[in-house]
């Protein structure tokens, strides 16, 4: 390996921090023995019988931990409320629904370390006096589901889930429920709908699930990634946990890194890493020598980060900050090749296609905004559109009833805000600048051309016309814009722009 190879990789691997992947890799996550072997439930046992549920709640609370899902709300502030909570019969549920392009963070966790999230469910309903549990996971992930289930029936053999855990009187266990496909059903009450066996769909709040969740009883839902983190914590201390991160964020974030970059994957960083860094020293910079654009953070909902802000550190306050979230870990990266008109587009388009449509602004505002881009992208924008995109998305974040709606116009408002020239190329001068959107491109042959009639031959509308050794015509009002003859010209003399 040569000395720049290894720098990369030291790099690559310096950077990061592992507490929720920790044992991803590293043991057989169908064998309870081995999660044992690495201080598994240990964690459950110091819960039940040294802190009790008190104690469980202020460890979590000092910790700093915020839920991954990507609210990032106060974990042990949620946990009090529901120990606080009136009712006999109270709920935890853990939201393995993750439904966002490209991200595979819980995915990795539920088939690489199951245990981890049954350990942390147990102590969470420990904590609040809860006696069943839910993990609602996506049918799409069925070696997550076999694994979670082996896993609860090696908990029950062991005496970590049933009646009468450690001997404390303290009893909890487990069920699946598997998930449709449904990217709404990643909210609270959408899930919880969907776990009942009703569609699943929004209400509004109050009440919060905490007071009146599945069943109408006290829940509390967190999700695969902040359940990971739970069992380190109680077993090496809130001090410890704080200690990672940043003032306002702690511990680690895990990212599901993709797009135009070199080193794609899973990364744990410590949350208040620079942007720069994750891209660039973690994951290795942009293929081809391309000219890094921006990244998108958040899933579908998330907002479009440009260059400017490469150093933002990466915590829930400073991405709201500039536009975009934490959401729950996924980190697209773009490079000068990819249009930013078509990427909001593209992310709009999914959030369009998820939406339950129970709210107008939602159903009906997304829909609206979605039909101006395609108007843009091809070639029949006006500059008052880019007025009313910014106008509705305000106002379908304002109104919506959950966080799918608000936060669905993130990414046109995101790309508005930072690469309004390219909106501004599309409408006036009708261009792509990238050449992606296809309404607007033009493809010309230069006078390189060898008249070979290659691309004559290739064009599958026959809009190509010359003679053998001259210089071949493209057509513009017949050509439809496919790129076959620019992709089988051996002497690179067709052009697009």
């Amino acid at each position: 390996m040569d000395q720049k190879h290894s720098v990369l990789e030291m790099d690559y691997i310096r950077k990061q921090e592992r507490i929720a992947l920790k044992n991803c890799g590293l043991i057989d996550p169908e064998r309870i023995e081995e999660y044992i072997r690495y201080d598994g439930y240990q964690a459950l046992a110091k819960a039940i019988l040294q802190l009790g549920p008190e104690g469980v709640i202020e460890e979590v609370e000092a910790s700093g931990l915020r839920g991954r899902g990507g609210a990032g709300f106060p974990t042990g502030r949620k946990w009090r409320s529901g120990y606080l909570a009136k009712g006999n019969e109270k709920f935890i549920i853990c939201n393995a629904d993750e439904g966002d392009p490209g991200a595979f963070m819980d995915r990795s966790i539920l088939e690489g370390d199951p245990h981890s999230v049954i350990e942390a469910m147990t102590i969470a309903a420990f904590a609040i006096g809860a006696t069943k549990g839910f993990i609602y996971v996506r049918a799409e992930y069925p070696i997550a589901v076999k694994r979670l289930q082996i896993a609860i029936d090696q908990a029950h053999e062991m005496g970590f889930l049933g009646s009468d855990i450690f001997g404390s009187g303290f009893g909890f266990d487990i069920e699946l429920r598997l998930g449709a496909g449904a990217f709404v059903c990643g909210e609270a009450k959408a899930l919880i709908a969907s776990i009942e066996g009703k569609r699943g769909m929004p209400t509004p709040k109050p009440p919060r699930t905490n007071d009146k969740g599945l069943w109408s009883k006290p829940t509390i839902l967190n999700n695969v990634e902040t359940f990971a983190n739970i069992p380190p914590i109680i077993r090496n201390g809130a001090g410890w946990y704080a200690a990672i991160g940043s003032e306002k964020s702690k511990g680690t974030k895990v990212f599901a890194l993709g797009g135009k970059i070199n080193r794609t994957g899973l990364v744990e960083i410590p949350i208040g890493t620079p942007l720069r860094e994750v891209i660039f020293d973690i994951g290795g910079g942009i293929p081809g020598g391309k000219k890094f654009k921006a990244v998108q953070t958040g899933g579908p909902s998330g907002g479009c980060i440009p260059t400017e802000h490469l150093d933002v550190k990466i915590d829930y306050e400073s991405l709201q900050d500039i536009g975009s979230m934490m959401g729950s870990g996924g980190m697209i990266v773009m490079d000068e090749d990819n249009c930013m008109v078509d990427i909001a587009r593209f992310f709009l388009e999914f959030s369009v296609e998820e939406s339950c449509g129970k709210c107008t602004p939602c159903r009906e505002g997304t829909k609206k905004m979605l039909g101006i881009l395609e108007k843009i992208t091809s070639g029949e924008g006006v500059m008052s559109d880019l007025d009313d995109l910014e106008r509705l998305g305000q106002i379908i974040k304002d109104t919506s009833l959950c966080g799918l709606g608000k936060t669905a116009p993130n990414p046109v408002l995101s790309t508005l805000k930072y690469f309004r020239d390219e909106y501004e190329a599309h409408v006036k001068d009708k261009t792509c600048p990238a050449g992606v959107c296809k309404a607007l491109l033009q493809y010309t042959i230069t006078d390189k051309c060898i008249g070979c009639g290659i691309c004559k031959t290739v064009c599958p509308v026959s809009c190509i016309t010359g003679n053998k050794k001259e210089k071949h015509v493209i057509d513009p009002s017949a050509c439809i814009r496919c790129g076959a003859c620019q992709e089988a010209c051996p002497v690179d003399a067709i052009i697009k722009r």
